[in-house]
């Protein structure tokens, strides 16, 4: 791009795809470390203001909520006016819950209200991925779009960090350093961060856009795969330490330490199926990640030994859930006009934000009700298995015909 001041052009270089890549992987990290703040939190916040078990799920919850709805306006808003805009918007905006929750909020409506605004930090996954769609190629999108994902694992940071600063360096320290964080990426991406100069742009006005994507079936498909995929990953996050705990009798710090290799196999494994989806097809990949996860979810059911069988199929749990993960995002890029792309992508990270919260009450429910957790296990490879046959025969035809297209 060249732009003339008086005589002399002035030269502005088209910014390289891996550089608004890194740009956007950093913003969705530090945005994810936000939205997850409370919830490490929750038992000290339960003792401090007098919460009910009730009433701490509810703090934890409404961040999460919010993040996951307010991905539907985020995304359309991103096809209209762009990630230049709307990612240093949300970054910006964030730090005001955050530095309103680790100052000024000390009851549960005040924790509540603080909360409900820092779910703006969860609606950047919808910003960043039609900014990403559009900056690379056809067949490069799937590994783009997964090492983008890797911006979830903001929230195994929150878990991990936030309650040793807090016991550290005070109370305050973790939502300071966050904003902090958030306040040096907002003017950073605002300055650096740039939409691709010939993007498809989207016509017409946000709520129709919206009843656009949410008009089309192929949306709600790809929302139920995300729901089952991603919403599976934050399931097992969230639940994971309970379920050890209290199945095989292991100490908190184990639990965690065991956690967080999932974790940190999911998010890992997020790329690697966006780049089999590049390399194959998406389809194949979804079919061969969901079985993946069903399988392991069944022998989960069992409650075998830890070591090593249940080990390994918790592990081939967070390796399927990833990598399919990847491959849902891969198939958006291939179905989806580039100017409707963040529009569905909110729809479907909406899903895949709420589909977590379902397993960890099917598992609570068969606990309560049965005494073990073999239902629920075996509830989740019925599921993974439905959503692979769905791929495999939902998309296999429209995915082949966009592709040749």
């Amino acid at each position: 791009m060249v732009r003339t001041t008086g005589s002399l052009p002035v030269a502005h270089p088209t910014p390289r795809p891996w550089q608004m890549l890194t740009l956007a992987t950093t913003g969705f990290a530090l945005c994810f470390w936000a939205w997850a703040l409370l919830a490490p939190l929750g038992p000290r916040l339960r003792d401090d203001l007098g919460l009910s078990s009730f009433e701490q799920s509810l703090v934890v919850a409404v961040p999460v909520v919010v993040g996951a709805l307010g991905r539907i306006p985020a995304g359309a808003l991103t096809d209209r006016w762009g990630a230049r805009r709307v990612f240093p918007l949300v970054a910006a905006l964030t730090v005001l819950p955050v530095l309103y929750l680790g100052h000024v909020a000390d009851s549960l409506a005040e924790v509540l209200a603080g909360g409900f605004l820092l779910g703006l930090g969860g609606t950047a996954f919808a910003v960043g991925v039609p900014f990403v769609n559009a900056w690379y190629p056809p067949a490069r999108r799937g590994v783009a779009l997964g090492v983008f994902g890797i911006g979830t694992g903001g929230t195994a940071l929150s878990a991990f960090t936030t309650v040793q600063l807090a016991d550290a360096v005070g109370p305050a320290f973790p939502f300071d350093l966050v904003a902090g964080c958030l306040a040096v990426y907002a003017g950073a991406s605002w300055l650096l961060l740039r939409d691709r100069p010939d993007r498809a742009t989207a016509a017409g006005s946000l709520l129709s856009r919206t009843a656009l994507a949410v008009r089309t079936p192929s949306t709600w498909q790809l929302a139920f795969l995300y729901a089952v995929a991603f919403g599976g990953f934050v399931a097992f996050s969230v639940y994971l330490p309970t379920y050890l705990t209290r199945a095989y009798d292991l100490g908190r710090s184990d639990a965690a330490l065991r956690t967080a290799g999932f974790v940190v196999l999911a998010v890992a494994m997020r790329p690697v199926g966006g780049w089999l989806s590049d390399r194959t097809h998406p389809v194949p990949v979804l079919t061969a990640s969901f079985g993946l996860v069903a399988a392991c979810a069944l022998i989960a059911a069992f409650e075998t030994d830890l070591v090593p069988v249940g080990t390994a199929a918790f592990l081939g749990t967070a390796a399927g859930l990833g990598a399919g993960s990847g491959a849902v995002f891969a198939l958006v890029a291939r179905l989806v006009p580039a100017e409707r792309v963040g529009s569905v992508t909110g729809v479907v990270g909406a899903a895949g934000g709420l589909g977590g919260f379902f397993p960890p009450l099917v598992m609570g429910v068969a606990d309560g009700v049965a005494h073990d957790y073999t239902w629920g296990f075996a509830l989740l490879s019925v599921t993974a298995t439905a959503a692979g046959v769905l791929a495999a025969t939902a998309f296999r035809g429209r995915a082949r015909a966009a592709t040749d297209a």
